[in-house]
């Protein structure tokens, strides 16, 4: 009886402590598996921090608390001072780099997202992102905080380029490169010099679009355009200058905005909010005991938009006026749901005023090509933008940025390596990218001057049956029609099924567009992208493919060789061809490569022979 009370004693002291044990091992695998997870997350999350934080020479940060005397009567932060803060931070990021005084030249066009109520905070980061001979790009991000209730949302993002004021001696201050530290600083640098081309040419993109004479004209409407004209005159006062005696670029800024708005709420009688302020550079400084004459009208007015002209000139008591700057800023007025309400038509003026009319009717049409080729993710559909003289500057722009872009990442996976072939693959969500790349015995200006024309493709890459130019848009875009064997048929072997279209030709309309380096260690760029061409639509002969990002870089290397990296950003057309490769079940890559080096090597060889001169030849 003893020993059985002992055995049920016995087993409950067990139970009891299995039970605990059981509990307290289920606890600590919670535990460590949420520590787990919490730790990845910090480690993360201190991974994106030094990645943002990076110790960046030329970062500047600018906090400031929204008062009373910073808003307007809705109690919002004013543009005009957002501009001034966001000006005075970025001035200070380019004089930390040059190490001398520095002045705006110019800022790209802003969009502003949201706006800034009083009692919120403006954080504000600039940053230098390339640094060109005597002038620099930077890199601006405007961010709000809400201090009780703990968000942070983006306000607006800007490039500003600033230039070094001359020595006392009158030489110029030439610039020290910048040294990209992370992914994104890398991506920025690259494509800042393509920001730069855009900038150049935003005249003549204007100038292009009026000279193709398909802009409507201006209708008989109730509002007259001279009812919105507005003049003021500022004096230019210490405190509205900087450490150089100069009218700060932002003060200037904030005068503009104000007659601006004057100008807009004439229009709509209402008050409106300030949207996008398009690309305006500075002509020439203005200093203290400088009179500002401000002149602003409407230039036209858009079904919910509406566009001011704003123009800076300063003068002395005696002499010329001096153009100083031009803006044009776009107004929305919303109701009390935050929704754009429908605005008056506008009458211009005779000549100068129908000509302003025109011009704005041109920018807006850069406006929603911007929208529409730049702010739009690579993964969205269509892959293939409809291609037109008016947006080409945009979609060229958006060709190498993308190359650039995706050059610059540094995830990439080392797949497979055949005598110095290397594979790379990098896998993101439901995009697959692939990275070619080897060492060829040619200089690079030869190899970029070989690769650059497509129509040489054909003889050393079997994908290319057939490679037609249709058009040279310039010295540096090209758009071709590309002829390749179908993917399932020609590259893979038979037809698995009878599904009509498999074993058809493919063909694509490609848009090539090349650059030489910006400056010593930039690679050449060839960069490839589907559009669309009424004049070349899809036809029941062939399939229509669509390449999303794809091309060359190729970088100077030590005696003669050059890097060449081949990327593409495969799209359902082309993944059979590489998935394969990837697999380890061909090596179709590696013969294409070795095809382009021979290619390459062959005909330096022939051009040492012949001693020709420098540039493509089209073979075959």
């Amino acid at each position: 009886m003893f020993s059985v009370r002992l055995y049920k004693y016995c087993y409950y002291i067990w139970w009891k402590t299995n039970l605990k044990v059981n509990f307290l091992l289920r606890l600590a695998s919670t535990m460590s598996s949420r520590l787990s997870g919490d730790l990845e997350k910090e480690e993360e999350d201190e991974e994106e921090e030094e990645e943002e934080e990076s110790l960046n020479p030329t970062q500047v940060k600018m906090s400031q608390i929204v008062m009373p005397c910073h808003s307007n009567h809705r109690q919002e932060l004013s543009v005009g001072q957002l501009l001034k803060w966001m000006d005075s931070t970025a001035c200070l990021s380019a004089e930390r780099h040059a190490g001398s005084p520095c002045v705006t030249a110019s800022m790209d066009d802003i969009h502003f997202e949201h706006t800034i109520s009083v009692g919120q905070v403006v954080n504000i980061k600039a940053k230098v992102n390339r640094a060109f001979n005597t002038s620099m790009e930077v890199g601006i991000q405007v961010t709000c905080e809400d201090l009780f209730a703990d968000r942070h949302w983006k306000v607006c993002h800007a490039y500003a380029t600033f230039v070094t004021q001359r020595t006392s001696t009158g030489k110029k201050v030439i610039l020290k490169p910048i040294v990209p530290q992370t992914q994104t600083e890398q991506v920025e640098y690259s494509v800042a010099a393509e920001r730069r081309r855009v900038r150049m040419l935003h005249d003549d993109i204007i100038r292009d679009l009026l000279s193709l004479g398909s802009i409507q004209q201006g209708m008989d409407d109730s509002v007259a355009a001279e009812k919105t004209k507005v003049e003021s005159v500022e004096l230019v006062l210490p405190p509205h200058a900087n450490h150089q005696v100069n009218t700060f670029g932002g003060q200037i800024m904030a005068w503009m905005v104000n007659v601006a708005t004057i100008a807009a709420s004439r229009l709509c009688q209402a008050h409106p909010t300030l949207r996008t302020i398009d690309m305006f550079t500075f002509r020439g400084p203005s200093q203290v005991g400088d009179r500002l004459l401000l002149r602003a009208i409407v230039n036209n007015a858009f079904k919910n938009s509406m566009e001011v002209g704003v123009r800076a000139e300063a003068y002395q008591e005696e002499g010329p006026n001096r153009h100083i700057n031009s803006a044009f800023m776009n107004f929305e007025v919303l109701d009390k749901n935050g929704k754009p309400c429908t605005l008056p038509r506008i009458r211009p003026e005779p000549v100068e005023g129908e000509r302003r009319f025109q011009e704005a009717i041109a920018r807006k049409k850069i406006r929603l090509d911007r929208k529409y080729i730049i702010s739009r993710k690579q993964a969205e559909g269509p892959l293939s933008v409809p291609w037109d003289p008016r947006n080409q500057v945009y979609l060229s722009y958006n060709n190498v940025s993308a190359l650039k872009m995706l050059a610059a990442r540094n995830n990439w996976r080392l797949s497979s390596e055949k005598d110095k072939v290397r594979l790379y693959t990098l896998e993101e969500k439901s995009m697959l990218c692939v990275r070619v790349e080897s060492e060829v015995d040619v200089p690079a200006h030869r190899a970029f001057g070989f690769l650059s024309e497509l129509r040489n493709r054909t003889t050393w890459d079997t994908h290319y049956k057939e490679c037609e130019l249709i058009h040279r848009v310039d010295d540096e875009d090209f758009l071709y029609r590309v002829v390749t064997p179908s993917v399932r048929y020609g590259a893979v072997g038979s037809p698995t099924s009878a599904t009509k279209g498999e074993g058809m030709l493919q063909d694509f309309i490609l848009l090539a567009s090349k650059r030489k380096p910006c400056s010593s260690g930039d690679p050449y760029v060839i960069a490839l992208r589907s559009v669309s061409l009424p004049t070349y639509p899809p036809t029941e002969q062939f399939n229509r493919g669509e390449v999303l990002c794809a091309g060359f870089t190729i970088l100077e290397s030590t005696n003669n060789t050059s890097l060449i990296t081949y990327y593409n950003q495969a799209s359902p057309e082309v993944l059979p061809y590489i998935s394969t490769d990837i697999a380890g079940l061909s090596s179709s890559f590696y013969h294409t490569f070795c095809s382009c080096s021979q290619y390459l090597i062959k005909n330096r060889l022939i051009l040492i022979s012949q001693t020709c001169t420098q540039g493509p030849l089209v073979i075959g």
